[in-house]
């Protein structure tokens, strides 16, 4: 069976949380599905199947067959995606306002006597009460067959398919109040004796603040999609590159890796790339949350939509398209923007029987006035359905998850924090135990050499030179301090042969045809070399919080290094506010248990597990998630891809650079540690915001809907208007959105 394939689909046409219902079932039908996630707040379904039993074209015709056409989301439709929204917020804003000039008459001549004295029967007494019916009747045809078609076009087509939307319940509602005054108006007498009455006003009034509040909550939608317009804009469209000895404009889709690309001082770094002239201080802000300027230089990393600074650099092209670090962080933003939480799948199951139920209450309610109404029992009836109808709506359900997570991940991706799984957001804010791996976690990441004692028989240039010969082609931090060491004293690297690296241990190679040995004392143990006479000197660099190298050459010991990883400026804050909030943390490192145990108690660790192997670390966190409600392991994403794995929630402090690390949930865009309380802060803050929403959203409809049906008659003579009730259903979705846009503001733990 061949790999599953994943792609994204913009859907266009949903208006409500049972729109998003319609399309997420039309998809799951089609064969070969293995997940579908419908975003009615971004507009999209992101599809999950086996391409052995079916292809894109197939999802997007189920889409399009059930009544909502779609295409699929690329990077090269964004900005037409984009476009399309901006229009549609344009073309609700002139429906609405030309809508509410259209019902202004009809408003006047229905509500008139409501607000000056003495104004019917001024208008009885002039034109009369046929005429004043017949100009309304024309100002609301012009309302709801000219602004208001749409939901005509698309509510009754829905209702015939067996699968009716809000659109579906606005044209039920005013139609039915709109057909039942122009049988009052040109046919009052098949009508019983006592219920001629118009109700063009309620019909227009409708209309003109249902318009209202999609062109508010189009515009609020605009502003929650804030992060990915940010990211799009910091795409540049052309750049110069070398072509033939001389730098041309070029379209950035022409430019490949290899090319050689200008940078001159305040423009933006057109791909990812290395310096090959000149240097600069680039602004990494928009990518890194960083607000210091870093310095480049050559062979320094560029990456795409960084803005140079007063210098002029030449750089070579390594990473272009989709591949660039900006695309990869447009795409995590959208997917975690379009992430599925738990909390969601139980709203959707809800949402999409809404609509069904709510027709069902309808008319249970006109059956019940018809019944036991008073006379006359048809209007009531009619104003009593038509206000369930209206005020029922389920948009502010459907964008009461969608619209908080939109607003949460994209002002998390301005901290920094990139949201990779979907769950993550959730499970984050119940988190109550961290574990931190501690080199280049908990510390720079970047130790240097600071002491190298030699065993008698050894000089100190000579056992550097070999030590670093041997560690040449290691990334780990450490192996760096020893070469960068050996550089700093200008000695020549030698050849090596049989390089070996040992997980958690050591490395071996054969130099100048002897074997050269680098690691744990454990290692040294393990290969029978005696280390005995460093004893004394280990456990004074241990004690120090350094960690400890032993060097061994043809079986015997031939040096011991000390290396120094200073902890990061923010650690220490970043582990007090951690602790504060109530979070147990503990330190997990392969290092020496001496010095783990002092830069634990240093930072007021819990607990502290040194001299771990890779399995082990996985061990130790299946242990403490026994213990734990939710436990993530914070890592670089490079040698803890097991811990990241093993964790429920794993953490991958990034490079700024690479932020594709796939066994983490969650991407910190620099190695800064309050990137963790950022993330645990804006987990907290979005699920708050969601559970704010939801109980507005459900407590909304479930204290309204019977108000809507009649329930207060009885007690105290009061019927819901459906123009309140119409109010009411466009304000619980601006309420809603109103409530996710507060998250924009969330200030960045400094």
């Amino acid at each position: 069976m061949s790999a599953p394939d994943t792609f994204v689909m913009s859907v266009n046409n949903m208006s409500c949380a049972s729109c998003a219902g319609r399309v997420d079932k039309a998809l799951r039908q089609v064969p070969g599905v293995l997940a579908v996630d419908v975003n009615l707040a971004t507009e999209t379904a992101q599809v999950t199947f086996a391409p052995d039993q079916a292809s894109r074209v197939d999802f997007l015709a189920a889409s399009t067959a059930a009544g909502y056409a779609a295409q699929e989301h690329s990077e090269d439709n964004r900005e037409q995606v984009q476009a399309r929204k901006e229009q549609r917020t344009e073309t609700y804003g002139r429906r609405s306002r030309l809508a509410a000039v259209l019902a202004a008459p009809v408003i006047l001549l229905g509500m008139g006597g409501h607000i000056l004295p003495g104004f019917e029967t001024l208008i009885t007494a002039v034109i009369g009460q046929k005429v004043n019916w017949i100009i309304q009747c024309i100002f609301a045809t012009a309302v709801l067959f000219g602004p208001g078609l749409d939901f005509y076009r698309r509510g009754f087509p829905a209702l015939w398919r067996g699968a009716p939307d809000m659109n579906s319940l606005v044209a039920l509602g005013t139609g039915a109040a709109y057909a039942f005054s122009l049988i009052a108006t040109f046919l009052p007498q098949i009508l019983p004796q006592g219920v001629s009455g118009v109700y063009y006003e309620p019909a227009s009034v409708i209309v003109v603040l249902i318009l209202f509040g999609r062109d508010l909550e189009n515009r609020a939608k605009g502003r929650t999609g804030k992060a990915i317009q940010s990211l799009l804009s910091l795409r540049v469209k052309t750049a110069k590159v070398r072509r033939a000895e001389a730098f041309v404009d070029c379209p950035i889709e022409d430019i490949v890796v290899g090319d050689f690309l200008s940078l001159r001082p305040g423009e933006r770094v057109a791909v990812d790339g290395v310096v090959h002239e000149g240097s600069s201080y680039l602004d990494e802000s928009m990518i890194t949350g960083e607000p210091r300027p870093v310095e480049k230089s050559l062979g320094a990393a560029l990456t795409a939509g960084t803005v140079n600074g007063m210098g002029h650099v030449i750089y070579e092209a390594r990473r272009v398209g989709q591949d660039t670090t900006l695309s990869q962080i447009i795409q995590l933003v959208e997917q975690a923007q379009g992430a599925k939480l738990p909390i969601k799948a139980l709203v959707d199951r809800l949402t999409l029987w809404f609509v069904p139920m709510v027709l069902a209450l309808a008319s249970a309610t006109v059956t019940a006035w018809l019944i036991w109404g008073p006379a006359p029992a048809l209007p009531y009836a009619l104003v009593a359905g038509v206000c369930v109808l209206i005020i029922a709506c389920p948009c502010a359900m459907g964008l009461a998850t969608p619209t908080s997570i939109m607003v949460g991940t994209g002002r998390a991706a301005e901290m920094g924090v990139l949201f990779r799984k979907g769950d993550a957001l959730q499970l984050l804010a119940g988190v109550d135990v961290i574990a931190f791996d501690k080199t280049g976690t908990l510390t720079r990441g970047a130790p240097v050499l600071t002491d190298l004692d030699v065993a008698d028989g050894f000089e100190r240039h000579a056992a550097l030179q070999v030590m670093a010969s041997v560690e040449q082609g290691s990334d780990h931090p450490i192996a760096r301090a020893i070469v960068a060491a050996a550089n700093e004293d200008g000695l020549d690297l030698l050849p090596i042969k049989g390089g070996q690296t040992y997980a958690g241990l050591g490395l071996s190679a054969h130099v100048s045809g002897e074997e050269v040995i680098l690691g744990t004392e454990r290692f040294m143990q393990e290969r029978g070399i005696n280390v005995s006479g460093f004893h004394a000197s280990a456990k004074a660099l241990a004690s120090q919080g350094k960690s400890v190298i032993f060097a061994a050459r043809a079986g015997h010991v031939m040096a011991l290094a000390g290396v120094s990883d200073a902890l990061k400026p923010s650690t220490q804050d970043a582990i007090a506010r951690l602790k504060a909030a109530g979070i147990t943390v503990v330190m997990l490192t392969g290092d020496r248990r001496d010095a783990a145990q002092q830069i634990g108690a240093f930072l007021g660790m819990d607990e502290v597990h040194a001299e771990l192997l890779p399995a082990d670390k996985s061990r130790l966190l299946e242990e403490l998630k026994t213990h734990a409600r939710q436990l993530a392991f914070v890592g670089d994403g490079i040698n803890d891809a097991p811990a990241l794995a093993a964790a429920d929630i794993g953490i991958a402090l990034g490079t700024g650079t690479d932020v594709a690390v796939e066994s983490a949930d969650v991407v910190l865009m620099s190695g800064d540690l309050l990137g963790v309380v950022n993330a645990i802060e804006m987990s907290r803050l979005t699920l708050g915001n969601i559970k704010q929403n939801l109980f507005w959203a459900f407590g909304y409809n479930v204290a309204l809907i019977p108000v809507a049906a009649g329930a207060l008659y009885p007690g105290f003579g009061m019927l819901l208007s459906p123009i309140l009730a119409a109010a009411a259903m466009a304000l619980s979705s601006i309420f809603v959105l109103t409530n996710a846009l507060r998250l924009r503001y969330v200030r960045a733990a400094r």
